[in-house]
């Protein structure tokens, strides 16, 4: 590892356990930010310009690290999904998905404190649901409680259950986090995740 720290700007418990998978110290930094999107904008400029915020909204007391930023939003039906919050909306939310597709736009922005530059991507993942009966969603919600997460399921748990296929090119994306791309940014940083640290 070179010299830069590494901070995640994100209090997220899924962001956190995915970067531990990379087996390299960082620190957790919360971003306050204001995620309303701006008039007109679409999903990607959206989840791309968040991300970006986020890595340089902790940056001010590091001056020599690295950042990452990451946002996420599910699309359905061209509609941007929230967080249910509730049994009855979680259900609904599961209900409108059986037998299509919702697709995951993650991004991920690596911020250079250094040299004052980012680079963000954008990750999709798309998620064919099965055709689901109201019994089978409603226990499904009631074991997961999934009332936390975008479009109502965890598909690192028992949420895998609900799907057809995931149609990816980084499983970890859907969780929060594209570890693939990341590394790939940290890399050209001169972090080399596979050497010794």
């Amino acid at each position: 590892m070179n010299k830069l720290t590494l901070i995640l700007a994100s209090t997220s418990i899924y962001r956190r356990g995915l970067l531990e998978k990379l087996g390299i110290p960082f620190i957790c930094e919360k971003p306050n930010i204001d995620e309303t999107p701006l008039d007109n904008e679409s999903p990607t400029d959206l989840v791309t310009r968040l991300a970006q915020q986020k890595a340089e909204a902790v940056s001010a007391p590091f001056d020599q690290a690295l950042i990452i930023g990451s946002d996420q939003i599910a699309l359905h039906n061209d509609a941007i999904l929230g967080k249910p919050h509730t049994r009855e909306n979680a259900i609904a939310q599961l209900a409108s998905f059986s037998g299509q597709s919702v697709t995951f736009l993650t991004s991920l922005c690596l911020y250079n404190t250094a040299t004052k530059t980012a680079e963000t991507i954008v990750d999709e993942t798309v998620v064919h649901f099965r055709q689901l009966t109201d019994e089978q969603i409603s226990h499904y919600v009631d074991v997961e409680l999934p009332l936390d997460c975008a479009g109502s399921f965890k598909s690192e748990g028992f949420g895998i259950s609900l799907f057809e296929k995931i149609t990816s090119s980084d499983p970890n994306s859907l969780i929060g986090l594209p570890l693939i791309q990341l590394v790939r940014l940290l890399s050209k940083q001169g972090v080399d995740v596979l050497s010794k640290q």
